[in-house]
């Protein structure tokens, strides 16, 4: 499907899923940059109802050929449902199309969040500077309140198959190796070398089974100049699991772009802090290490398997390469730092 073909069809298809509308149109469609998981779009979605003239600003997400990660589009769509409405702002979420017809790919689309930046690199110029306290608060508030959450009550079991307290690691180590066994072009000593721990040193057993995010990191949320956080974003990743699976990864020294600050923004303390205050939860600290440790082999993996779509010819966008020679280096060191060997 070529990019002008996109527009009438997405219009055919959102015209089909609102009957009482007239004169369906999908204006300004653009191309967001990134979308490693997912191609992503933005448009005005215009028609008329009842006599009245409509408009809605709205988000495609569209599946790619080959992503940087396989995930489950329902996992996410669900995921982003579950918390609509709550303390975790996350964009609404219109439709899910699992089929081909439409679109020749599957797709989701959600209403857009607009007016805010997700851009790491402006946190570190004016007016933002001054809002970095605030913003961490928020950030790991935010995800303290993902790792209260109930995920049998809000139904995500249904889709997202619940580990036994203490399984969490074991089968989130397993599945992150094998995606290193499988996609890996080359050896990788320093990586290898803290699995062999992990797996000598295993975490405590979850204190309760929570919703993971899998990707919670400064990049992936929207925030303001005021260091208010509106919309939590990228979830292709969610899971159930042990909460610290995802205070691990917000941990990551890569994230911390250059700066010995959690995500760049305060220490690891104050962040933890932060969490344990609105999750209700302790981060022991031989388990924050185990899981931090943990998520810079799951980082490695993730840009490993990018590496392995550019290089099969499944994926040639800037994007699934950009990971693998941007970060491959920057994480086997945040490896050696989190073992204490750098």
């Amino acid at each position: 499907m070529t990019f002008a073909d996109l527009s009438p069809r997405l219009a055919a298809y959102a015209a089909r899923r609102m009957p009482a509308a007239r004169g369906v149109e999908v204006r300004d469609l653009s191309r967001i940059s990134g979308g490693a998981s997912r191609q992503t779009f933005r448009f005005r979605l215009t028609w008329t109802e009842d006599g009245a003239p409509r408009e809605r600003r709205m988000i495609l997400r569209r599946d790619p050929p080959a992503s940087l990660i396989d995930t489950e589009r329902r996992v996410e769509f669900e995921a982003y449902r579950a918390f609509f409405g709550s303390k975790v702002p996350v964009p609404e979420m219109i439709w899910l199309e699992e089929g081909t017809e439409a679109l020749d790919l599957p797709f989701s689309v959600a209403a857009e969040i607009t007016g805010f930046e997700a851009a790491p690199a402006l946190l570190w110029t004016e007016p933002y500077l001054a809002a970095h306290e605030t913003l961490a608060r928020n950030k790991w508030t935010i995800l303290g309140e993902i790792a209260r959450a109930d995920p049998f009550a809000l139904g995500l079991d249904r889709v997202m198959p619940p580990p036994e307290p203490e399984g969490c690691w074991v089968r989130e180590l397993d599945m992150w190796e094998a995606v290193l066994d499988a996609d890996e072009a080359e050896p990788l000593p320093i990586t290898r070398a803290a699995i062999r721990w992990l797996r000598t040193n295993p975490p405590p057993p979850a204190q309760q089974i929570g919703v993971v995010h899998g990707d919670f990191r400064t990049g992936n949320f929207l925030y303001d100049r005021q260091g208010h956080i509106h919309g939590v974003l990228d979830w292709e990743m969610a899971h159930l699991g042990d909460p610290l699976e995802d205070l691990g990864w917000s941990l990551n020294p890569v994230w911390n772009f250059k700066r010995d600050l959690a995500g760049g923004l305060v220490p690891d303390g104050v962040a933890i802090a932060y969490w344990e205050a609105a999750s209700g939860l302790r981060a022991d600290p031989a388990a924050v290490h185990w899981w931090t440790l943990f998520n810079c082999v799951k980082g490695q993996a993730i840009w490993i398997s990018s590496a392995r779509a550019w290089i099969d010819g499944g994926n040639r966008e800037p994007i699934m390469v950009l990971p693998a020679w941007g970060l491959q280096n920057p994480q086997d060191r945040a490896i050696l730092k989190v073992m204490g060997r750098l």
